[in-house]
């Protein structure tokens, strides 16, 4: 009988290897805001993507340690909302643990379904949760978008090697 022993990561590969590739790839900055009925929560994410085009799909990542995830794992919708080049400051007021992100100087308001949205962001999109999926210590969430709102005339915030960003 063969027995197979996994590690977490792979003989000679370490995980400050891993972070330091991925602070080399650019990336556009999001905070993904729900409410599953106990008051908003958000964090800040680099890991959205667009999944498909029919239906319209997107995923993004969450950590299972971090505050917002049991509100995100209960939610059945959330919101995305895009970062314009001038608030690298809301990015890391999400960022911050054991802080209310959402008191002042945050603005927000609520959206007709009852969702979190930020003011004055780039854009944002709708969505309805459709599958998580477990990836170690994180979860995958793929979801439809339902609605969007786009302020076209923004630059995206970006975070690449450690610090953010403007095209």
């Amino acid at each position: 009988m063969l027995t197979v022993t996994v590690s977490s990561y792979a003989a000679g590969y370490a995980p400050d290897r891993f972070k330091q590739v991925f602070r080399r790839h650019p990336a556009g900055v999001v905070v993904v805001t729900a409410d599953s009925g106990h008051g908003p929560v958000g964090f800040t994410a680099t890991s959205l993507t667009s999944l498909s085009l029919d239906p319209p799909l997107v995923s993004y990542g969450i950590g299972t340690t971090t505050s917002s995830w049991p509100h995100v794992e209960r939610a059945a919708s959330t919101v995305v909302n895009f970062l314009g080049a001038d608030q690298e400051a809301l990015a890391r007021t999400f960022a911050t643990s054991g802080i209310d992100r959402f008191a002042a100087p945050t603005s927000w308001r609520r959206l007709p379904e009852g969702e979190p949205v930020l003011d004055g962001v780039a854009g944002w999109l709708r969505l309805e949760t459709e599958q998580i999926v477990p990836a170690g210590d994180h979860r995958i969430v793929i979801a439809r978008v339902t609605d969007s709102w786009l302020d076209e005339g923004r630059s995206p915030l970006l975070f690449h090697n450690g610090t953010y960003h403007s095209l």
